[in-house]
């Protein structure tokens, strides 16, 4: 029997709003590239990687321009008005092309700091156990719960929490049947351990890099900008 094969999936069919620019936040311009480029070029530069699926709202006009998107293994479709519904999407296209046994690595188009060796790490470490994973950092602040008038009710133990990062690594059938079943419970999952967590799957956590942050605001440009033009070949590859 072969190997499962390695899928990545894309959402990039947001609009941004938090950014405050008119441009969706997936085609905003950091170190010489959109952060969809970074993105895409992250996830096909990782050997295990053989196809990516990225969802775009149905009225992009901007991802024609984008040469790299005619790479034969990236495959489009149109995603919907939440991250969930365009996850979906995708992997109801990918599940005609792929096996239920295959691995898919959902990753957000607004991380473009990802790296394609912290990629086929999370790969090493998901394969090698057969349960999914995502990469994640440990938090190290000091991290308070508030009332909602915005007073400190109380210090949390950070030992253990974690910040949750993409790509988030699950078998594609295991993935798409959680996520078909929290959008028919009326879950809503800000990501996909969310999905798997609620349908009682285990899900590990594999240390990430703070560069693999997530382009929210406009401030996050200029660090991931640093974190960009400061990488090295050895963390490129």
């Amino acid at each position: 029997m072969p190997e499962p094969a390695c899928h990545a999936v894309l959402p990039a069919a947001g609009i941004g709003a938090r950014m405050g620019s008119d441009t969706p936040k997936q085609y905003l311009q950091v170190a010489g590239s959109t952060l969809l480029e970074h993105s895409v070029r992250a996830l096909l530069a990782a050997p295990s990687v053989s196809s990516l699926t990225i969802a775009l709202h149905p009225d992009d006009t901007r991802a024609q321009s984008l040469a790299l998107l005619d790479d034969a293994r990236i495959h489009t479709v149109v995603g919907g008005d939440e991250r969930a519904d365009s996850v979906l999407a995708a992997l109801q296209d990918l599940s005609a092309r792929a096996a239920p046994d295959d691995w898919v690595l959902v990753h957000d188009a607004a991380r473009p700091g990802l790296a394609p060796a912290d990629v086929e790490r999370l790969i090493a470490a998901v394969t090698s156990t057969g349960n999914g994973g995502i990469l994640a950092e440990p938090v190290v602040d000091t991290v308070k719960r508030s009332d909602a008038a915005g007073h400190v009710l109380t210090t949390l133990d950070r030992t253990q929490l974690w910040r949750a990062q993409t790509p988030q690594m699950f078998s594609l059938g295991a993935l798409l049947q959680a996520m078909e079943n929290a959008r028919e419970a009326g879950l809503t999952v800000t990501d996909e351990a969310s999905a798997m967590e609620y349908a009682g799957h285990r899900v590990a956590l594999i240390q990430g890099a703070a560069a693999n942050l997530k382009v929210t605001v406009p401030a996050d440009l200029a660090l991931v900008a640093w974190y960009l033009e400061r990488r090295t070949d050895e963390e490129i590859l």
